[in-house]
């Protein structure tokens, strides 16, 4: 469709925005079918969005905006390994990875998913071996704990989802996670372990990222000390897409998984960058895992809009980004497991969607990716909901929540939920004016909500909750008409940190230098 009619279709739903600004969100419930009409269930996810500012009209403006996008071309290109990262000329193929491996996938005409399948089979061995004890340390100890070294996508994911489903830890092998270069973080954690039963995980895609091997020489030295030797190498796994360079730095050839350029950091939870989570829940879980997030690009991928979880989401956020000036998204999981979750997600969508350029290099003229956030309920009540209920801003939140647990405190369970229904439920409806007394103790209500019910936190909810809001992000990257793979402005800070770091060694301040940062290096080294 042309430009023009995206533009009638976007004075359309402005229009219907500051019309319905007017309007009672709990009014909207005097239609005895609006939970059905307003919710959808896939799977292991039920999707109750009924607590939206959402009319027919206002769904078919947004669904006819996804049309003049072409997202269901975009669609059909991401999961069939077309260019879509047009700026570094690659494929997105993260989806390749938790594919039925006897499907066919080409990338430059050659099917890809027999590496998939040869990396992924290395991978389990290497677990079956941390598992049963075969693979050992240079002293012949067996491993006893693994330490994670990576930052970004190599940390992000990995940890939450260890965490996520540490119900279904399968060994005793303790799991550990560095990736900031602070040196409390790395030199607190030796302090607590023993070298001679550690293994380190070395996770970067280019295995030149400067935390990551930071962490890596303090690792070395530490190793190399406390036994004595510089044969300390079986102590190290390499996850890169560069495994040339992963040689270089000492890394035996049989201990380096690879992954792909084709594979962005914030999605590479489904690769060998999943080996912390493979260790931790073994293959069988780790594969219902990469399941549920196939189900879910399935659904996806085969599913009419009218009825598509990730596009239904990702419209329900443009509706409030760019109609109702709602610059951030409150991610609230009701399961202490999820709590990094937000985390997660911060990266997944800020590092994919926080562009102000479009794909073809010109300045957007809307609001583009939401500032996410978001902590653990009941904690984040106790902190910042007095500003959801009773603050200026208007926040749009998704509430998390899993109908079972894992804990035989099934009571205790419930309080939980309950808490997270009501609190969707006040911030609909606030306060009844009959029982206030005083201004101060009024709530405004008004505020919308998802609720995201997951039947159980499992491998496979959990596979389908990640998949749901990656693709979520990618059909808002496409409706703004930006890159969603690209991250040029994660690289410029590093390229001044390695100025930085020479004037903090050498004190040479180039005349480049901004005047407040020279002064700052000059009191530093003082």
């Amino acid at each position: 469709m042309s430009n023009d009619k995206r533009e009638s279709i976007w004075q359309a739903l402005e229009n219907h925005a500051n019309q319905m600004k007017e309007s009672r969100l709990k009014d909207f419930f005097n239609d005895a079918e609006r939970v059905s009409k307003y919710s959808l269930e896939f799977d292991e996810i039920y999707l109750d969005y009924s607590k939206n500012f959402l009319n027919e009209d206002v769904m078919k403006l947004l669904l006819e905006l996804a049309q003049t996008s072409d997202l269901e071309g975009a669609i059909s290109r991401l999961m069939s390994g077309h260019i879509v990262n047009n700026t570094e000329n690659r494929p997105a193929l993260h989806t390749a990875l938790r594919q039925d491996l006897s499907s066919q996938i080409k990338l430059n005409e050659e099917n890809i998913m027999p590496l998939i399948k040869l990396e992924k089979e290395k991978m389990f061995r290497l677990v079956e071996q941390l598992h049963q004890g075969i693979y050992k340390g240079v002293t012949g100890k067996k491993i006893t704990d693994i330490v994670n070294l990576g930052i970004g996508g190599s940390d992000l994911g990995p940890v939450m989802a260890v965490e996520a489903l540490q119900s279904y830890q399968q060994s005793p092998l303790k799991l550990h996670f560095v990736s900031n270069v602070d040196p409390d973080v790395i030199s607190g954690l030796l302090q607590t372990l023993d070298p001679a039963t550690t293994l380190f995980i070395l996770s970067s895609k280019s295995f030149t990222t400067t935390e990551t091997l930071a962490n890596a020489q303090v690792a070395i030295k530490w190793l190399e000390d406390n036994l004595k030797t510089k044969d300390i190498f079986n102590h190290f796994i390499a996850v890169t897409a560069n495994p040339e360079k992963a040689q270089e730095f000492g890394i035996k050839p049989e201990n380096t998984l690879r992954f792909w350029e084709w594979v962005g950091g914030r999605y590479s939870i489904w690769s060998t960058i999943g080996l912390p989570l493979a260790i931790s829940i073994g293959p069988e879980h780790f594969e219902e895992f990469l399941m549920g997030a196939r189900k879910m690009d399935e659904h996806f991928s085969g599913t009419p809009m009218t009825t598509n979880m990730p596009v239904l989401m990702a419209l329900i956020g443009i509706w409030y980004i760019n109609f109702w000036q709602a610059p951030t998204l409150a991610v609230l999981p009701y399961s202490q497991r999820l709590r990094r979750f937000p985390d997660y997600l911060q990266q997944l969508d800020m590092e994919s969607n926080g562009k102000s350029v479009s794909a073809v290099g010109k300045n957007v003229k809307y609001d583009t990716g939401p500032i996410v956030w978001g902590q653990a309920g009941t904690n984040g009540q106790h902190a910042f909901y007095q500003l959801l209920h009773q603050g200026t801003h208007f926040i749009p939140v998704d509430f998390i929540v899993a109908a079972k647990t894992h804990s035989p405190l099934a009571d205790q369970h419930l309080q939980l939920v309950a808490n997270c229904l009501a609190q969707a439920a006040a911030l609909m409806q606030g306060s009844d004016e009959v029982d206030i007394k005083f201004a101060h103790e009024h709530m405004p209500g008004n505020k919308p909500s998802n609720t995201l019910l997951l039947s159980k936190l499992t491998p496979r909810a959990l596979g389908q909750l990640l998949a749901l809001y990656e693709h979520k992000v990618f059909v808002q990257g496409i409706i703004w008409q930006i890159n969603s793979f690209d991250q040029p402005g994660v690289e410029l800070g590093k390229k001044l940190a390695n100025t930085v770091i020479s004037s903090l060694v050498r004190g040479e301040t180039g005349s480049k230098m901004d005047p407040s940062t020279r002064d700052l290096i000059e009191r530093i080294r003082a």
